[in-house]
């Protein structure tokens, strides 16, 4: 069955179906009656409610988070959806996915995909379906190096982003392919790990998965390991009270969290190590203090000795630097280093601090690794997926949410220029007629936070820190907002809590820190700190706002370069159950994401557009005239394209560069009109294909038919076998001999012979021919 025919009968499949379920509100919200936030919600809810969880916006797929397990992300829906124009199926996030894949290849383009919406909205299960889209439908046999590619991609998927954290933070993966369409490198770029959920979480909220693996199969699956508890015995898990999470398997996750390290390569001493590691971080949180002559005191130092032993450093010395702190003091042009003894309150910090560090560095190493594994030489196509964590607000936020909310204000200002103000500019660069749609530019919420000049608040706050460095001292309340801050973000007004802002943007290790695990009897920990401590290293310190501030803005410029595409997730309800509604829950997010506006641009504008070159390499083969090849003008080519195919005139304007197509409805016409000439080509090539194996049978048959009397001849058993020609005379060449035939018929047989009468009396030679009509 050719690949027309299955695609056929799996859309008719698909058509039965859908013709015994009740239509439910519309697959695309351009096509909407009244543009409404209620009127959003009302099609979005409905569809929800009849487990439709995928909607469009032209080209923007809107993605409701379900809480359950749907039925339609199994292998008929890859093939019904492969190859298939968008508005053939309902929409899914295969077919987002399709379109990226195949434009890749057809427009030499590097995709990308901007997966945004607040925690909970189902963000990392997208990515999830694109990543087994692609490792499903590309290019490479089973023993190619692009499926070893594909398991690593599939592997570090379980890791989740290393199996670390849930969620980590944000994350950007490129799938790098070859010209050919198969996956043969990657690369991640992780940033703004959020460290603080290492010692501290929300309530009714977990702490990274890999502990809760270490906590029920123990180090390397062996539970009995001395020194191993379960989850409510450690400090920086028992906080939140909450140890399992529905639809989490922790045995069967740490199986699969081994299995991924070994298909990117860690070796098993090294992932014993690393597990080691986790176990110590966990122990290192069940340190704690006491106060004793207004100095830190360890409390109990036997539950030293366990966290000690796990990262190879000595006990006393892992004491000493939790209590006490190396200064560098400086006074009259001389430096001296002091010892400072901490308060219950500092050492406490430093403990959290260190646990902060170990984890991180082990989280870098772990996405190093998974980099290492997917390395090419060079980059051809690529397609990047950005699964970015939720815009947050908490009754009480810190720096972190800072940071969070500040790279989705960025991204939101990417997918405000790149869908409603790039397109808008662009009809006037183009010179179409156009009503310009009103919407609300967030670039003056981006200015106030990273400003340069005039300072925004990151610059006003690594001042602030820079300060701090230099004295030795300085707290948060040097901050001239010491009160704290309301910013009004996209997503609503979110109030900050300066408290620890300081602290938590110096970022900075403590050197006595570093250097005690530069002493550790283990390599590979001595290896996650390669530092060379300099004393008297001056210059102003990075920051993790300035850190974050760089990584977003470089993350922008590659989205940038990239043909986007979107996916806007929505939280449906806070109690994660399946076909809960909360009606102003969904109401703000549509809000906030822009969704009305988005509509009102698309409504308004034109469906599709493409540069006249691209057009003409797309469609022309709708005329004999434009195919192979158009030799005139670029534009004058697309007109008469357009014109040949009888587009009416008021559905497409052409542009200086560009031709634009208004309604969907024409796009798919001219994709319809595509479809058939090539289905008339194919057919043509399945004949010639046909015909070809039909001659080469008859060949074999014919030698075959030549074999059977070989050294069987009574009288000639040393005979030559020759095959059976049948035209000894050359009749193609002689057209004296061929008028003899008629029109129809067909010589099987022609050769010279000598013909004898019944006298035995001989006749010249002639020609004899036996004919089948």
């Amino acid at each position: 069955m050719d690949r027309r025919t299955k695609k056929e009968g799996s859309k008719e499949r698909f058509h039965w179906q859908s013709h015994n379920v009740k239509q439910s509100g519309v697959d695309d919200m351009v096509l909407l009656p009244q543009i409404t936030e209620d009127a959003i919600v009302g099609n979005l809810r409905k569809r929800f409610m009849d487990d439709y969880i995928f909607t469009y916006i032209g080209s923007v797929l809107i993605s409701v988070n379900p809480f359950k397990q749907m039925p339609y992300f199994t292998d008929r829906e890859i093939d019904l959806y492969q190859g298939a124009a968008q508005y053939e199926n309902p929409p899914h996030i295969y077919a987002l996915t399709d379109n990226m894949y195949r434009n890749m290849l057809i427009d030499c383009e590097n995709q990308c995909v901007i997966i945004s919406g607040e925690s909970g909205a189902g963000k990392t299960v997208a990515a999830k379906y694109i990543m087994g889209y692609i490792s499903k439908v590309s290019g490479g046999g089973r023993e190619g190096p692009g499926e070893h590619v594909k398991d690593i991609i599939l592997q570090s998927n379980p890791l989740r982003f290393v199996s670390l954290s849930t969620p980590p933070g944000g994350k950007y993966f490129e799938i790098q392919f070859s010209r050919g369409g198969e996956p043969d490198g990657g690369r991640i770029s992780n940033f703004l790990l959020e460290k603080s959920r290492v010692v501290m979480q929300n309530e009714n909220e977990r702490n990274f998965h890999i502990y809760y693996q270490v906590c029920w199969m123990g180090l390397a699956g062996a539970a009995a390991e001395p020194g191993l508890m379960t989850p409510d015995y450690y400090y920086y898990l028992n906080r939140s009270d909450t140890y399992k999470v529905d639809g989490t398997d922790d045995r069967s996750d740490f199986s699969e969290t081994l299995s991924a390290m070994q298909v990117i390569g860690i070796p098993p001493s090294v992932q014993q190590l690393v597990l080691q590691l986790v176990a110590g971080i966990l122990h290192l949180g069940n340190i704690s203090f006491c106060e004793e002559g207004n100095y830190a005191r360890v409390e109990s130092t036997d539950l030293l000795a366990f966290p000690a032993y796990l990262l190879g450093i000595d006990s006393g010395r892992l004491q000493e630097k939790l209590t006490s702190r190396k200064m560098d003091s400086r006074w009259g042009g001389r430096s001296e280093s002091i010892n400072v003894t901490l308060n219950v309150e500092q050492a406490a910090y430093t403990r959290d601090a260190l646990a902060k560090g170990l984890y991180a560095r082990l989280f870098d190493f772990l996405v190093e690794a998974i980099n290492r594994a997917m390395q090419k030489p060079q980059e051809e196509y690529s397609i990047g997926v950005l699964d970015i964590y939720g815009f947050e607000i908490f009754q009480k936020n810190g720096f972190e949410q800072f940071c969070i909310n500040f790279v989705n204000e960025k991204l939101q200002q990417i997918f405000i220029e790149l869908t409603l103000k790039a397109e808008q500019e662009e009809y006037v660069q183009e010179g179409i007629r156009w009503t310009p749609i009103e919407y609300f530019n967030n670039k003056v919420v981006c200015d106030l936070i990273e400003n340069k000049a005039p300072p925004g608040i990151m610059s006003v706050l690594d001042d602030v820190c820079a300060t701090m460095h230099a004295t030795g001292g300085g707290a948060d309340q040097t901050l001239l907002w010491s009160a704290g801050f309301v910013i009004h973000h996209y997503a609503g007004k979110v109030s900050y809590d300066v408290s620890g802002f300081c602290e938590r943007n110096r970022d900075v290790l403590f050197s006595d820190l570093i250097e005690l695990m530069q002493t550790s009897e283990q390599a590979f920990l001595r290896m996650l700190f390669p530092e060379k401590l300099d004393v008297d290293k001056k210059g102003r310190p990075s920051t993790a706002g300035s850190k974050i501030k760089k990584q977003a803005n470089d993350l922008v410029a590659t989205l940038k370069r990239c043909t986007p595409h979107y996916i806007r997730c929505i939280k449906p309800n806070e109690t994660k159950r399946p076909r809960d509604w909360e009606e102003s829950r969904v109401k703000h997010q549509v809000e906030y994401l822009g969704l009305r506006e988005n509509i009102r641009v698309r409504r308004a504008g034109f469906a599709y557009r493409r540069q006249f070159s691209k057009f003409l390499q797309r469609y022309a083969i709708l005329t004999p005239e434009t195919w192979p090849r158009w030799r005139g003008d670029e534009r004058q080519g697309v007109q008469h394209l357009l014109q040949a195919v009888n587009m009416e005139s008021d559905q497409y304007q052409m542009g200086s560069t560009k031709v634009f197509v208004k309604n969907p409805e024409s796009l798919f016409l001219l994709e319809e009109m595509r479809e058939r000439k090539f289905d008339g080509f194919a057919r043509t090539i399945q004949k010639a294909w046909r015909r070809h194996v039909a001659v080469r049978k008859y060949e074999e048959m014919r030698e075959e038919a030549s074999n059977i009397l070989l050294n069987k001849k009574e009288r000639r058993r040393n005979s030559i076998n020759r095959n059976f020609v049948g035209d000894y005379l050359g009749l193609e060449e002689r057209p004296e001999l061929r008028q003899f035939l008629g029109k129809r018929e067909r010589v099987d047989f022609a050769d010279s012979v000598t013909k004898y009468d019944r006298r035995f009396k001989a006749y010249s030679p002639g020609p004899a021919l036996n004919t089948g009509v």
